[in-house]
């Protein structure tokens, strides 16, 4: 039977119908792709099939998804039930730093890394407790649009733009930078050209439908990410300790991991927690660690691309139980990632480190020919490859383990269209963002308040397709890692953002003048920061002595934005006149737990 995905009723009616099939047919397309490998189908077409079917399948989503309508483009109608907003969520939240790049960080620097798991994690506690259904009961459609209208006025509003714009665009970045190591490895182009060909597929999905679209397409997404990554691990798992569930054997990967570094004289063990380059206990490192998890955790319930998610809801209680289904839906590829890195790196010590460089597996000379993510040196002109000669980048770890392990190529093309569905969807929930931002923030509310529909709606079209290009541009010069700009991006919407949204539905007390001078101290203090140690370290070494605070990383730069700017919109809200009696009701009537949206102010509703 056919569903119209523009009517809200037989869509939402049947969705586990429909997107049960869908999950089957993905499983029965893979089947196939593994009896064509088995018949002797080339790896490439094989490749191309994962890459182009799967987009295409995502395009025809977000075409059938297109709508004129304000309330479907910006939040899906607000008729999305709770557990396919967690899956949704889930999807836009398990980005190519999830996906590609956490295992990868986990490989390299072992506990070290296990902050980015916590903090991602933890983030959605505060997500459920403080925000997710205040912000619904508000009801508005953006961040920007919250901070306008419950400080009364425009310069939240502008404030809350630039902060959104700053931490998205660097987000967006980073899926770029993912979208063009997948697609040039598995179809063959270059990187440049790679990015702007996932970059089409992103544009069919988020342009036509907006939020609508990119819901259901991001709940397609996460049926395939979620595939692509356990079944490889798994696979591994049962065929090196014969258990199917990799959480419960990577422990013995770790065992034998530790024995090989001890052979191979690692100074720093893998597993070991808050220890410098020579295997002893920092503070420094300590510090850095619990930074990290703090910056990561405030970042993550303040960036709009995921608060977005939660206007979608059909009420305020459905917010709030689409939180818990989200931390279940992420869970389940978080809980697993230490156990693949683990994996990846017990086979790259048994099977490759100690070999004779000419006799290298195929999938070592792939990889080194894909914007020199892996590098391979003769240092000592022995012919044999040492640990130090094996120079292997962390986005690409994910993604290489299947040919790492001597899997079937059809892993390889699988966990590919995980990794560009991850991609995909956080960038399209990135795009979003930024673009419903600038159209209904500044474009509508700010200079053209009787726009009709039809030139909102293409005003938003053509700032999506603007933004993305400029993204696209930017990734093409290979920036840094993507783990490291994904931090960044959390850090900026820390500073900038946690502060106004926080005490916004909190402390009633709180001002527009005070929010709006937290929003640039802190978002200054932390960008400032950021900058420095990272382009100027020269320059900061010479103003402060020191080429780091107290010796805390710029990937954790939030660390120092967030008292100020918590510190200093308390100072001013109190220095200044309190928001009207009727706000201070308003901001009282979100926070009762029960019932929807109470439009007490006028022209607080759309």
């Amino acid at each position: 039977m056919a569903y119209d995905i523009s009517t809200k009723t037989g869509f939402v009616a049947n969705l586990g119908k429909i997107y049960g099939g869908y999950a089957g047919a993905f499983l029965g397309f893979v089947v196939v792709l593994a009896i064509l490998e088995q018949m002797g189908v080339p790896n490439a077409v094989i490749g191309y099939c994962f890459v182009f079917l799967t987009i295409g399948v995502y395009a025809y989503i977000g075409i059938l998804s297109r709508t004129m309508e304000l309330s479907e483009y910006y939040v899906a109608g607000r008729v999305v039930p709770a557990f396919y907003n967690g899956m949704a969520t889930g999807a836009d939240w398990m980005s190519a730093a999830s996906f590609i790049s956490m295992a990868g960080g986990l490989y390299l620097a072992g506990f070290a890394n296990l902050g980015y798991v916590l903090g991602w994690t933890g983030g959605y506690v505060l997500v459920a407790i403080l925000l997710a259904p205040y912000l619904r009961k508000f009801g508005q459609f953006t961040v920007p649009d919250f901070l306008g209208t419950r400080y009364e006025g425009n310069g939240a509003r502008v404030c809350g733009v630039i902060v959104l714009f700053a931490a998205s665009f660097t987000y967006i970045v980073a899926q770029c930078y993912g979208i063009g190591i997948i697609t040039s490895r598995f179809i063959g182009i270059s990187f440049e050209l790679a990015i702007f060909v996932g970059l089409a597929g992103i544009l069919v999905c988020s342009m036509l439908g907006g939020m609508r679209a990119v819901t259901w397409t991001q709940v397609a997404q996460y049926i395939v990410l979620i595939v692509a990554y356990l079944v490889p691990v798994i696979w591994l798992s049962t065929k090196l300790y014969g258990i199917p569930i990799p959480e419960l054997t990577y422990g013995m990967a770790l065992e034998e991991i530790a024995s090989l570094e001890q052979k191979l004289g690692i100074l720093k063990p893998h597993a070991a927690p808050y220890v410098d380059a020579a295997g002893k206990f920092s503070w420094v490192e300590f510090n850095n660690f619990w930074a990290l998890v703090l910056c990561l955790m405030v970042g993550t319930a303040s960036l709009p691309h995921i608060l977005m998610r939660y206007f979608t809801t059909p009420n305020v209680r459905q917010a709030r139980e689409s939180v818990g289904w989200s931390i279940f839906f992420i869970f389940l590829l978080y809980f697993t990632a230490p156990a693949y890195a683990a994996f990846a790196k017990l086979e790259v010590y048994s099977h490759v480190i100690g070999q004779p460089i000419a006799q290298l597996p195929i999938w070592v000379q792939n990889w080194s020919q894909v914007g020199g993510l892996l590098t391979i040196r003769d240092a000592n002109n022995d012919g044999i490859l040492q640990l130090a000669e094996f120079i292997i980048n962390q986005d690409i770890i994910v993604l290489s383990m299947p040919e790492i392990a001597g899997l079937p190529y059809v892993i390889s093309g699988l966990v590919a269209a995980g990794g560009l569905a991850a991609a995909l969807s956080t960038a399209d929930g990135l795009l979003l963002a930024i673009a419903n931002a600038l159209s209904h923030d500044i474009y509508y509310k700010m200079l053209d308040p009787k726009a009709s529909t039809t030139r909102r709606l293409t005003v938003a079209r053509v700032l999506l397709v603007g933004v993305a290009l400029v993204a696209a541009a930017v990734a093409g010069t290979r920036p840094d890692g993507i783990i490291q700009m994904v931090a960044w991006a959390f850090s900026l919407a820390a500073a900038g953002l946690f502060a106004p949204l926080v005490l916004g539905i909190w402390w009633k007390r709180t001002t527009a003048a005070g929010a709006v001078a937290g929003m640039i101290s802190g978002f200054s203090v932390c960008l400032f920061y950021l900058v420095m140690t990272r382009y100027f370290p020269e320059t900061f070494q010479a103003w402060f002595g020191t080429n780091l605070w107290w010796g805390i990383r710029n990937i954790s730069s939030a660390l120092f934005g967030l008292p100020v700017a918590f510190g200093v919109t308390w100072a001013v809200s109190m220095l200044t006149t309190p928001p009207s009696k009727e706000m201070q009701d308003f901001v009282d009537s979100i926070r009762t737990p029960r019932g929807d949206v109470k439009w007490a102010i006028a022209g607080v509703r759309e």
